[in-house]
């Protein structure tokens, strides 16, 4: 705590120099500390950056003291900017705006939080809650500091984050993302731009043979199913302009025939054999007649000679091609598709078109789409469930509280939003088609709207279960409705696990936007960080505050007590717990040893010495000897004047060397030496007899030899003697000369093996001398 000088003063009241506070009252300011002490004690510090009451007033009801961040200082312009505008991955609102000053000023005139505020304002806050993520680095924060995002979740909270990770969902789960997201490409990436047009000239041809079966009174068994409304929802109800000179031969319903047919066949396989010089079904020319013809006949009117006979053909189509595309039911005729920027929120940027030109040409003249890939494009439901002809859209909440493992709460509550024009296909304005209360509340209800729908666009939850009720399908909300909201939300969290970051005590709220179909399958549209907590209505003025409150009792509450009442909320997902591997994403981990580079083999130095048996030799290193043969005294000492530098030098000439050459594999390494050199006994080992009947019958046969009593040319001691012999000597005389020379290195020596050649050229002096020549026997 800080020490503050206090001077006392009249009425009770004392001025504090340190808070820079005219006068405070005494008791205010003893309380203020006694409860600043407390929660700095219990470490309830808490700092929330934008308009939140609610999360003020809860905290401050559990004892937490609020350290107030300071607000950017920014020019006017880009205040308001940033005011109105939500992160990129959120939803937050610029209704925010319509409570934020007021509740700012509502707790700056406590003088008793202010107070409390200024006196923790050096304090470190242990919770945090923020509009934007980036507002706090949670890498940096400590693991008792708490705030409500999570680093990298904007790998499922942006519009191409969603489409990207859902393709990935057959890894996690036996599920099919097109029973419960629409299909959606990205315009900036070529090859989903390729897939996109091939399905949009898909997707007209199965509208044009739904518009044959449905114009001619086909058995339709998909309109029966959830029908809540009259025919103006299909558009065919709409008086359009009638080209009585124009007609469109049968040949464009043949061509879609043909189309749906192939795409069949290339689910199972059949077009494996196809090359790609194969000509295609249609050229491009042919398919831009083909979508020429389809928008005369759609949006036109046109009429199609001789169409009656093909319903039974088009009908046998349309249950086929159901089958193995979930999305059938509600792609409805007009092939509208849904534009949107992947990183905005409250439907700014987006745009309805039904045409393929137009939204080619869209991509294609903006760059910068094609270089972020920051827009998706996504099929437009065409057939929703409307409630008295009129659009809507339902947004869900759900708190996760750990990602390892994955945990995820469910909201008990909901809220519908309503737009306010009637729905119709057949045309494109965002006051029809979107339901964003920030894009609805600047258009007027219109006159034709059915007056039972709420002036404020917005039902409860409750409200709509009981119009369902009343049409009797109450029973579809626990049994349809709520189970596909929950399985949709914990299949979309799973692809996204590996690239969130998990930490403990995060946490982070959402909400989930979902349109019904017919049938009540709900379609998940996109998920929003940061969604919106303004009560811009009744209904959201009561939930919003409800959901803030219940999210404080289970991150705070539950910590202390695991039996706590968490409010709405309700626990739907719980993951076994799953280790951290030891790489995430591409990024793989090598084991193994490193390549280290062969080592010279190395070989003890070999200088004359005492000469040993070499049938007693242990060694079994090779040695390499090498030695020029002279028979003079002279030579013998000029040779030993020359070892020296050799070995200091630690250079070795090619005559100076033997020939070292590993031929056996078992065997130890073989010794090649020069042609007038050879390899003998010691003579002191052979018997004067032996040796003078050697020298005296030379061509007489060996009678006995054995390996043991020869010199060993593969296991040669340290100490071994090369003997010349010249020519000139003859060897009848019984006169047998020799002479010991100096053995030259090969190879480098070390330090110490440099002290044991001295060694042993010191023994070799004093032991051996020149000996004479031996007496006849």
């Amino acid at each position: 705590m800080h020490q503050h000088m206090q001077v006392p003063s009249l009425d009770g009241k004392v001025r504090c120099k340190y808070l820079n506070l005219p006068l405070i009252n005494g008791d205010r300011l003893r309380t203020a500390k006694t409860l600043v002490d407390k929660a700095i004690k219990e470490k309830k510090v808490f700092s929330v950056l934008g308009p939140y009451p609610v999360i003020r007033a809860g905290l401050r009801a559990r004892g937490w003291v609020e350290r107030r961040l300071p607000r950017p200082s920014l020019p006017q312009p880009c205040r308001n900017d940033l005011e109105t505008e939500a992160t990129d991955e959120g939803d937050s609102s610029d209704d925010d705006d319509d409570l934020g000053e007021e509740g700012e000023r509502g707790d700056e005139a406590d003088d008793l939080y202010d107070l409390m505020s200024r006196l923790v304002r050096n304090e470190t806050p242990y919770f945090y809650w923020t509009t934007k993520r980036d507002s706090i680095d949670c890498r940096s924060l400590r693991k008792d500091q708490m705030t409500n995002h999570y680093a990298k979740a904007g790998s499922f909270t942006t519009k191409v984050g969603l489409c990207v990770h859902l393709r990935n969902l057959q890894w996690f789960d036996e599920a099919d993302p097109d029973t419960f997201f629409p299909r959606c490409y990205r315009l900036g990436a070529e090859d989903e731009k390729h897939a996109f047009i091939d399905d949009f000239k898909r997707t007209a041809c199965t509208s044009l043979l739904l518009y044959v079966l449905e114009k001619y009174n086909g058995d339709s068994e998909w309109e029966r199913i959830g029908e809540v409304h009259d025919a103006k929802s299909h558009g065919l109800s709409k008086r359009r302009k009638q080209h009585t000179n124009q007609r469109v031969g049968t040949s464009l319903i043949d061509n879609a025939l043909h189309v749906c047919q192939e795409y069949l066949n290339s689910l199972e396989h059949c077009d494996i054999d196809i090359t790609l010089e194969t000509t295609p079904t249609l050229s491009e020319q042919q398919w831009k007649v083909f979508l020429q013809n389809y928008y005369l006949v759609i949006h036109e009117g046109l009429i199609i000679e001789g169409c009656e006979e093909y319903v039974e053909r088009c009908k046998c189509m349309l249950k086929q091609m159901r089958q193995v595309c979930p999305q059938m039911k509600t792609d409805g005729l007009c092939n509208i598709w849904i534009i949107k920027p992947g990183a905005k929120s409250r439907g700014r940027g987006i745009i309805c078109m039904n045409k393929l030109d137009e939204m080619l040409s869209l991509v294609d003249g903006d760059h910068s789409i094609m270089k972020d890939s920051k827009w998706v494009v996504q099929k437009y439901l065409e057939r929703p469930l409307l409630v008295h002809d009129t659009k809507f859209d339902v947004r869900q909440w759900f708190l996760v509280t750990d990602w390892n493992p994955l945990t995820v709460w469910f909201y008990r509550e909901c809220y519908l939003r309503f737009s306010t024009q009637p729905y119709s296909t057949h045309t494109l304005d965002s006051s029809v088609h979107l339901c964003n209360n920030s894009i609805q509340k600047h258009f007027q209800p219109s006159p034709d709207r059915n007056p039972s729908l709420p002036a404020e666009c917005m039902w409860s939850c409750s409200q709509f279960r009981s119009w369902l009720a009343a049409s009797g399908r109450g029973g579809l909300w626990e049994g349809v409705v709520v189970p596909g909201m929950q399985k949709a939300v914990i299949q979309t969290l799973l692809t996204a696990q590996d690239s969130v970051e998990p930490r403990k005590a995060s946490f982070e709220l959402y909400g989930a936007d979902f349109m019904l179909g017919r049938d009540l399958r709900p379609w998940l549209l996109e998920i929003n960080a940061s969604p919106t907590m303004a009560p811009s209505t009744r209904v959201t003025a009561r939930l919003c505050t409800a959901v803030q409150e219940d999210t404080l009792r289970v991150v705070l509450d539950r910590r202390c007590d695991r039996n706590t009442h968490t409010g709405g909320f309700h626990l739907i997902y719980k993951q076994a717990a799953v280790e951290i591997p030891h790489y995430v994403g591409v990024n793989l981990l090598v084991e193994g040893t490193s390549i280290r580079r062969p080592r010279i083999p190395f070989y003890k130095p070999l200088i004359h010495s005492h000469p040993e048996p070499l049938s007693k030799s242990t060694s079994h290193k090779p040695s390499l000897i090498s030695s020029h043969c002279t028979s003079s005294k002279e030579n013998h000492s000029e040779e030993v004047k020359k070892a020296w530098p050799i070995l200091s030098s630690r250079k070795v000439t090619s005559e100076q060397s033997l020939i070292f050459q590993p031929k056996l594999r078992k065997r130890p390494h073989r010794l090649v030496l020069p042609s007038n050199c050879c390899v003998l006994p010691n003579p002191a080992e052979l018997h004067p007899q032996k040796l003078a009947l050697t020298l005296a019958h030379p061509n007489r046969p060996h009678t006995h030899r054995t390996r043991s009593n020869l010199p060993s040319l593969y296991r040669p001691t340290p100490s071994l003697d090369v003997i010349n012999i010249c020519p000139r000597q003859t060897l009848t005389s019984f006169h047998y000369k020799h002479d010991i020379h100096k053995v030259n290195i090969s190879y480098p020596v070390l330090a110490t093996q440099q002290q044991y050649i001295l060694l042993n050229h010191r023994r070799a002096t004093d032991t051996f001398t020149k000996r004479e020549e031996p007496k006849s026997s």
